[in-house]
């Protein structure tokens, strides 16, 4: 259980001694944690294949906490209905949209059709990253449910950090950070939590339907993002950190 002595107010916060000593807490603990000493504090989940397991939490912690949703305009038709289902099944009531800029027919107008083909870097800066940054404006911190058993790239995933976003320094939360695909699993069967329309389908992964497919046995459950190219992270989690 987190003390008050893990509690402190945002400008006193030593983010080197929080990591370590948040680090093998429950990750309920540490989003409770993070909901105390961050003031303006939300949640962003892809209500992927996995976003049942960290906003189940994010339910017992505080139902109305701001959950952002990063709208793309390409999500498969059942993450879009999934995005519905898990917020009514937990009772979130703070479950905010966020949309780029341009609309997808607007992007084909002004950079060409099917960006995501081309250079989907860019394509996912435009559509993810930027429109992160300015849903971020209005926080002080947020939760991801990134794990470090996702990727190598994420292997390192400190529980807690600080993160460069468009200039401004704010605090990154990983309450899942240590957590493994058999915890999540468990972590699921345990609360009944309903499975994303497309992971009985093979999909062990799910983000934009054009950049999406299902993975074959035996591979990693991100294998099928961005298939075939160099590309293993769409960019909101590429940002400099700092912690332990």
């Amino acid at each position: 259980m987190v003390t008050d002595t893990l509690v402190p107010a945002l400008s006193d916060i030593d983010v080197e001694e929080a990591a370590h000593e948040l680090e093998g807490a429950p990750a309920i603990d540490i989003l409770r944690w993070a909901r105390a000493c961050i003031p303006r504090f939300a949640v962003t989940s892809s209500f992927g294949a996995d976003a049942a397991t960290l906003l189940s939490l994010v339910a017992e912690v505080d139902a109305d906490l701001p959950v952002l949703f990063l709208d793309t305009g390409f999500h498969f038709a059942e993450s879009l209905a999934y995005r519905h289902l898990l917020a009514n099944r937990l009772g979130l009531r703070n479950v905010i949209d966020v949309r780029p800029d341009l609309t997808v027919a607007q992007q084909a107008d002004r950079y060409g059709p099917a960006m995501y083909l081309r250079d989907p870097d860019v394509c996912c800066a435009l559509r993810k990253v930027a429109p992160l940054d300015e849903a971020l404006e209005g926080y002080d911190g947020w939760a991801t449910g990134v794990r470090r058993s996702q990727t190598p790239d994420r292997a390192s995933t400190p529980v807690v950090a600080t993160a460069d976003r468009d200039g401004r320094t704010l605090l990154k939360v990983a309450p899942l950070a240590a957590w493994t695909a058999a915890d999540v699993a468990g972590h699921r069967r345990l609360h009944d939590l309903p499975p994303h329309p497309l992971a009985n389908r093979g999909f062990g992964s799910i983000g934009c339907a054009p950049c999406t497919r299902p993975t074959a046995p035996g591979e990693d459950d991100r294998a099928g993002r961005w298939a075939g190219r160099a590309k293993t992270e769409c960019g909101i989690h590429l940002e400099s950190t700092t912690s332990a």
